[in-house]
């Protein structure tokens, strides 16, 4: 947002009410914002971003079921608005905050330290700065929670529900432009992504890229037939058949020892 003249969109996310009346009424001191919704939780703050598109997040790092990190994973870092975290973590945390250069802050905040992080976050969304700095919260989400290597749930929005899915119970992932189809049984789920950037979110033990197009579950794998110049037929235990490319014979090969 490169006009300093249009009202600045916020998205309040925090578990607790009287925390998120704190930051709104931070907020109302500044003519040139608007509060576009405040969640109560991670799952709905994800439906709330991709669907409100906020310009700026206040985002509570300690919710239950769903934390802000995981809201951050769930809509992949380079998609995100820009961000001020609310946490209650110790200094060890906050070094991590200072060192990704992603602000923060702190329970309980007084008014001084809002407005420091609020004009900081403002000054990065006019001056068109949002991607730079959102590229540091890959490094934000590696130092401060390195146990969480790997992908274990997608937020899936279907119907006008929206629900956890958990990744090993997934079949085969597809390709469908900026999106993937998250296939389970005879079901599938669209989720706003791209296949590369899913497939460095998931444990190689557990995924396997088969084609260009395509990932496949290893474990719902019930038979591969050899086609022709490396090609496989691969069946799946759903019933799912796909032919992989030859690119990635010597994975799919290894699978049997070969």
């Amino acid at each position: 947002m490169s006009d300093e003249t249009e009202k600045i969109r916020i998205l309040i996310v925090d578990d607790e009410p009287i925390a998120r009346e704190g930051v709104r009424v931070q907020l109302a001191k500044d003519s040139r914002v608007e509060v576009v919704a405040e969640c109560g939780n991670g799952l709905e703050a994800v439906v709330a971003i991709q669907d409100l598109l906020p310009d700026l997040v206040f985002l509570d790092v300690q919710m239950p079921e769903m934390d802000g990190f995981e809201v951050v994973e769930a809509i992949g870092a380079e998609a995100m608005p820009a961000v001020v975290f609310v946490t209650a973590y110790d200094k060890y945390a906050l070094k991590a905050f200072d060192v990704s250069a992603v602000d923060y802050l702190l329970k309980p905040f007084d008014a001084e330290r809002f407005q420091k992080a609020f004009q900081r976050a403002k000054g990065q969304i006019q001056k068109g700065n949002v991607d730079a700095v959102n590229k540091t919260l890959h490094k934000l989400l590696k130092t401060i929670q390195p146990a969480r290597k790997y992908l274990e749930r997608f937020v899936v929005k279907s119907a006008g529900r929206i629900f956890f899915l958990q990744v090993l119970e997934i079949d085969w992932i597809e390709a469908s432009d900026n999106y993937v189809s998250l296939h389970i049984g005879r079901e599938s789920h669209l989720i706003r992504d791209t296949l590369t950037a899913l497939e460095a979110k998931l444990n190689p033990d557990d995924f396997m890229r088969v084609r260009h197009s395509a990932i496949v579950n290893i474990k719902r794998i019930r038979e591969l037939h050899p086609l022709f110049k490396g090609e496989y037929q691969i069946l799946l235990h759903n019933g799912a058949k796909l032919t992989s490319s030859r690119r990635y014979r010597n994975k799919i090969a290894g699978l049997f020892g070969e």
